[in-house]
């Protein structure tokens, strides 16, 4: 039998504390904007890993490296970090003017009385294609302005579409980091993730698109001026989403979008070779803090598991959540609360991984559902988190173009992540998945 020590989840605590309570500090007392971005992640990561090497003096520090180095040299922390890397190489080479072609050609073809409902959905193609929220947000919130001041929509109703689009295909991406990440750390095909989170994703997103279009129809809009676009540049999305959905490899898809996109992008003239290959590198580097922290996260684990950590953990776990709906919620808050705590919904999967994998084989958890799990409820967390990176930058963005708008003032307009949390509730408790012996057996592996 494993043993079980609280002690050995001090690590976690105290990098908690020093991120969380720096953020707090540096944003809302000495009034720094974006503080929570000022905070070094991994330096706090480097300070918690310090902490877990003085505990468990029986074990010598030499052993402890190894203990880490076989944590980091797990064969999904690899594919996770090439993952990441070619994933940023693929947003380094499309750019910003295929996500706005996307924009452009949607507002130009659809009622201006729609135009709110149609940043939400450009917003989660945009998303999905990309696999990012804070760069679909970046590019589609001065888009939401442009609306916002021509047609008269409130900024925070506009605002708020934009960031429900942007979390919708954070969600379901399969170039999202948050995706890379819960399906290599829970075992799992993408495409498996994609189908069990695609059936909880949509009736949120349907219910927020009605929504959307009952309070905006409700103005009579003006009209819109806007500029033009290239629809070839869309393609390299299109070739992702449609390989990733059919299955294809990952990198596969990736290596094609990376060649679609730079072949378009040099042939319609839009980046200069030497440009084009400056994009790939930035891309990559653009991915640097994120796979630093999947390192560094994936040798703590390793510690804190040794010593016992996680099994407290799970020990405490099932005297609070019976069953497997009761699993599944724990699981779901264990990542809710890591992504609180730390504003970062990729952070706080990489860190929730290592302990939901373990509460998945327990309760007979599938490994696409506990994926799944991960996935909805960080990003359920961190669309509504006033001090997250989505919330910042756009109303970053809406004040760099002459705006003032508040997260509070934005809050009350983010439908999809409350939505997307009570279709998650449904999906536990009135259609929950079946326990099988598959399931037990795929989480075994």
């Amino acid at each position: 039998m494993r043993r079980s020590n609280m002690k050995a989840l001090a690590p976690i605590g105290v990098f908690l504390v020093l991120y969380l309570g720096l953020g707090i500090l540096f944003e809302y007392v000495l009034k720094i904007p974006m503080g929570f971005y000022y905070i070094p992640i991994v330096v706090c990561f480097m300070i918690a890993i310090l902490v877990a090497c003085l505990q468990n003096k029986e074990l010598p520090f030499e052993e402890k490296l190894a203990v880490m180095g076989k944590g980091v040299g797990d064969k999904n922390i690899i594919t996770m970090l090439l993952i990441f890397m070619a994933a940023g190489m693929f947003v380094g080479v499309v750019g910003r003017s295929s996500a706005e072609s996307v924009a452009y050609f949607m507002l130009s073809v659809i009622p201006a009385r729609f135009a709110v409902a149609v940043l939400f959905v450009v917003s989660c193609f945009v998303s999905t294609a990309m696999g990012t929220s804070v760069g679909t947000i970046t590019l589609i919130t001065p888009i939401a302005v442009a609306v916002s001041q021509a047609s008269g929509y409130q900024l925070a109703l506009c605002i708020g579409a934009v960031m429900g689009g942007a979390m919708f295909g954070d969600n379901l991406s399969f170039i999202s980091d948050t995706t890379i990440a819960a399906c290599n750390g829970q075992g799992c095909a993408m495409k498996d993730k994609f189908r069990e989170n695609f059936a909880i994703a949509l009736p949120a997103a349907l219910a927020t698109l009605v929504l959307t279009l009952v309070i905006s129809l409700q103005v009579q809009p003006g009209e819109l001026q806007l500029p033009g676009y290239n629809l070839v540049q869309i393609v390299p999305y299109l070739l992702v989403l449609v390989g990733g959905i059919i299955g294809i490899n990952v990198f596969v898809v990736l290596l094609i979008g990376i060649v679609s996109g730079s072949v378009i992008m040099l042939v319609t003239g839009a980046t200069e070779a030497t440009v084009l290959l400056a994009n790939m590198g930035s891309g990559v580097t653009g991915m640097f803090e994120t796979s630093m922290v999947a390192v560094l996260v994936s040798a703590l684990c390793a510690l804190i598991r040794d010593y016992g950590g996680f099994e407290a953990l799970l020990n405490g776990t099932k005297k609070v959540f019976k069953g497997r709906r009761g699993g599944q919620l724990g699981m779901g808050l264990l990542v809710g609360a890591m992504d609180i705590a730390t504003a970062n919904n990729t952070v706080a999967i990489v860190m929730a991984n290592p302990i939901a994998k373990e509460m998945a084989a327990e309760y007979g958890i599938s490994a696409r559902k506990s994926a799944s799990l991960l996935d909805t409820f960080s990003c359920i967390f961190q669309g509504i988190i006033p001090y997250g990176a989505q919330m910042l930058v756009a109303i970053s963005a809406a004040t760099s173009l002459g705006c003032t708008v508040s997260a509070f003032e934005i809050i009350p307009f983010l439908f999809y992540p409350g939505l997307l949390l009570i279709s998650s509730l449904v999906f536990i408790y009135i259609i929950p998945e079946r326990a099988s012996v598959a399931a037990s057996s795929e989480n075994k592996q």
